[in-house]
């Protein structure tokens, strides 16, 4: 059976660090070159990532291991395996043979994102992966390294979503907004003129998570009951906002490289406070969190009036009581209510940039990373 020219598989792992989201899509309802104006969800599967796993993607996006090259190596064909695994559990749920989907979209794990270099230097970014092993283990085309090309062309590289939202999510006429809750939170703002921004608003789940995992020993905040239970420090949220990162201008992005324990330590040590409760902590990160997002909303969406939300953290009840309340004048809900259910969205926008670099067709918007211009995104492993 022939591949077909409208399947495709998209795969996901961000810095939230919490497995693979996995989707199968089928563009072949649409009547755009986009794909985008009928997409159909044909199958959807998590897979978390094993406690070693986890602990070792975590461990190699800080700088001074032993062996560094060699454990990302490794670390790489596990997460191409777990990839496979996804990919098997999609087929066999869909009912269909490798040979029927195009290709996979697989983003890989980021370990260092550095897009703006000294002087005239070219930036950089890292998601270890293993796309020649992923197309061998299923027997299906990969496309992956998705960022490296608009940041050659000058660009941010991320976040790549903001044209996939405006697609799938935006209405004619109107002004709106989707904001993803991933590790690291991520707008997208369109008016309805069709003009399109976006950039990494912060930290989202990446802190709150850390934060959780060492003071109670799970992996999150579930449904944001313990952030719940504590109290905002308005000293030390104070000390958070004063990041020189929320006050940079668009094109932005960030992650791990960033906003990681250490960043929180320092504020921590700086704050000076030995008796401050840890539920108080995650209280204040979840504000930090929800400060930065309304923030970033008033000052780039003020004509918008419905808050898109996707991402682990649209699960978190705490966060989106608090999101709303810094947000009255606007609706905030999940991206389930535009039809597409909010732990698919970022997997299925790499179904979409997969789609679009085998037609050939531009992933980035120059409005959100600042390319010198449109670019087809990703490297092709074929069969």
């Amino acid at each position: 059976m022939a591949a077909s020219a409208e399947l495709f598989i998209g795969l996901m792992s961000g810095t939230s660090l919490d497995g693979v989201d996995g989707i199968l899509v089928d563009f072949s309802a649409s009547k755009t070159p986009t794909g985008l104006d009928n997409l159909v969800v044909r199958a959807h599967t998590h897979r978390p990532f094993s406690q070693a796993l986890h602990d070792e993607l975590l461990a190699l996006n800080s700088t001074g291991g032993v062996n560094e090259l060699h454990r990302s190596c490794l670390a790489g064909i596990a997460l191409a395996r777990l990839y496979a695994e996804v990919v098997n559990c999609l087929l066999a749920e869909a009912c269909i043979a490798p040979s029927s989907v195009a290709a996979i979209g697989a983003h890989g794990q980021t370990l260092r994102h550095q897009p703006r270099m000294e002087g005239d230097q070219v930036g950089y970014t890292v998601q270890i992966n293993n796309p020649a092993l992923l197309a061998e283990l299923t027997g299906i085309a990969v496309v992956a390294d998705f960022r490296s090309r608009d940041i050659a062309a000058g660009g941010q590289g991320a976040p790549l979503v903001p044209a996939f939202h405006r697609a799938m999510f935006a209405r004619a006429g109107e002004a709106g907004a989707v904001l993803n809750l991933g590790g690291i939170s991520n707008l997208t703002v369109w008016q309805p003129d069709g003009q399109v921004s976006g950039f990494d608003c912060g930290p989202a789940n990446v802190l709150i998570d850390a934060w959780c995992q060492r003071h109670t020993g799970m992996a999150f905040d579930n449904e944001g009951r313990w952030a719940a239970s504590g109290l905002v420090i308005p000293s030390l949220l104070q000390r958070f906002l004063q990041e020189p990162y929320f006050t940079l201008q668009p094109p932005k992005s960030t992650g791990r490289d960033l906003f990681n324990t250490s960043w929180l330590e320092a504020r921590l040590q700086q704050h000076g406070d030995p008796a401050v409760r840890p539920e108080d902590v995650q209280a204040t990160l979840c504000e930090l969190t929800v400060t930065s997002c309304a923030q970033a909303i008033a000052a780039h969406a003020p004509r918008s009036r419905q808050l898109l939300v996707c991402g682990g953290g649209a699960r978190n009840q705490y966060l989106m009581q608090r999101l709303a309340h810094h947000l009255p004048s606007m609706s905030v809900g999940p991206t389930d209510t535009r039809g597409l259910p909010l732990m698919q969205v970022e997997a299925a926008a790499f179904a979409w940039l997969a789609f679009a670099h085998v037609k050939g067709q531009p992933g980035n918007l120059c409005a959100v990373t600042g390319a010198q211009g449109p670019r087809v995104l990703g490297a092709l492993y074929p069969v």
